[in-house]
C-alpha cells in the first residue's frame, strides 16, 4: 500500500539548510494500523506531510497504492489526495458555518458526487460514528469528541485507501480520546489502512505497530500487542 525508500527532505533556513529527513525507509501493508512517534524535531510532521501529498521529498521514492508520488502539479496532487487519502487533524479543521452533514459531504462535492448521493453517504458515515442525530448541528454546537467524530466521518466519506491521523486525540481528554480511538480501531477492523502520528504512548499502544523516529531516521519499527480502547471506555 505504502512504500518509502531512502526519503530525504531539507528546508532552507536563511543561508543554512536543515536536513529533516535523512533516509527514511518503511512500508505499510493494506490493513495495517501504524503509529509514528518521535520527539519534537524528529521529522514526524514532515513525514506526514509527504505521506499526505502536502509536501514532496528532495530525494527517495514514495509509492502509494502502486503509484509513484513525484513531481506532481497541485491539480494532480489534489486529485490524488482526494482519491487515496483521508485526513483527521488534532484541531478537527471543520468549517464552522457548515453543519456536520455539510462538513462530511464536502470531499464528495469535490469528487463531483451528486447532491442526493452526497447526503446519503454523509448520513451513513455520521451514523457510523454515532452522530446521525447531530447532522444539522454546526461545530460550535458540538463537543470536542463530537467534532472529532465528524472529522472521522468526513475522512471516511470518500472511501480513501489510507487514513492519516495527525494527533487525533491531542485536543481531547482521556475518556473522549479512548472513545475516538475505539471508533478508529473499529474502522481498522473493517480493513482500512490507518497511520496515526501521536506523542501519547497509550494511544500508540492501541495501534498494531509503532514506528519511532529520531533525528530524521527510523530507529525502531515494532509490532505491538494492541490494547483495545473499549477496555477503557
Amino acid at each position: 500500500m505504502i512504500e518509502i525508500k531512502d526519503l530525504h527532505k531539507s528546508y532552507k533556513m536563511g543561508s543554512n539548510s536543515l536536513h529533516v529527513l535523512k533516509g527514511i525507509n518503511f512500508s505499510v501493508k493494506e490493513g495495517d494500523f501504524v503509529s509514528i512517534m518521535g520527539s519534537s524535531g524528529s521529522g514526524k510532521s514532515t513525514l506526514l506531510n509527504i505521506l499526505g501529498i502536502l509536501d514532496e521529498a528532495d530525494k527517495g521514492e514514495y509509492w502509494l497504492d502502486g503509484v509513484l508520488i513525484k513531481n506532481l502539479n497541485e491539480k494532480v496532487a489534489a486529485r490524488y489526495r482526494n482519491k487515496f487519502l483521508g485526513f483527521i487533524f488534532q484541531s478537527f479543521n471543520l468549517i464552522n458555518y457548515k453543519t456536520a452533514l455539510e462538513n462530511v459531504s464536502l470531499p464528495l462535492y469535490y469528487q463531483g458526487v451528486k447532491s442526493k448521493e452526497r447526503t446519503e453517504k454523509a448520513m451513513h458515515y455520521l451514523d457510523k460514528v454515532g452522530l446521525a442525530s447531530w447532522s444539522h448541528h454546526t461545530p460550535n454546537e458540538l463537543s470536542g469528541g463530537q467534532k472529532q467524530r465528524v472529522a472521522i466521518a468526513r475522512a471516511l466519506a470518500s472511501d480513501p485507501k489510507v487514513l492519516l491521523a495527525d494527533e487525533p486525540t491531542g485536543a481531547l481528554d482521556s475518556k473522549t480520546s479512548y472513545e475516538v480511538m475505539e471508533i478508529i480501531q473499529n474502522i481498522n477492523d473493517e480493513g482500512k489502512t490507518i497511520i496515526v502520528v501521536t506523542h501519547e504512548h497509550d494511544i500508540a499502544q492501541m495501534t498494531k505497530r509503532i514506528v519511532h523516529l529520531k533525528d530524521g531516521l527510523v530507529t525502531d519499527d515494532t509490532a505491538v500487542n494492541q490494547i483495545r480502547a473499549s477496555a477503557y471506555v
